[in-house]
């Protein structure tokens, strides 16, 4: 799994993630995830899900850990272009309660 970040204006960063978030991709994104939480200079992080195809209860985590620190610091986040396996997760947990989530 890779993540990249792209701004998309001052305020929002772009989170893309490329390949499946499960248990090896939710720790080889953990610096990523805490360097994001770390630089304050976006008050919104979209997470792109368009190349998601699997998550599982580590993605979960790290999408929540990612979530609630952002809170904490009144930062916002959504999840944009989820379907598939990782929609049903979302739904099935309420996650889509907290978080915002835009399917296509």
């Amino acid at each position: 799994m890779e993540l990249h970040k792209i701004e998309t204006n001052g305020t929002t960063l772009k989170l893309v993630i490329n390949g499946n978030l499960d248990a090896d991709g939710s720790r080889s994104a953990q610096p990523q995830i805490d360097d994001i939480i770390a630089n304050q200079s976006h008050n919104e992080v979209e997470v792109d899900f368009s190349n998601v195809r699997f998550l599982d209860p580590s993605g979960v985590g790290a999408l929540v850990y990612l979530y609630k620190r952002l809170v904490e610091k009144q930062r916002s986040m959504r999840i944009e272009h989820v379907t598939g396996q990782p929609l049903e997760i979302i739904c099935l947990l309420r996650i889509d309660k907290a978080i915002p989530v835009n399917s296509y």
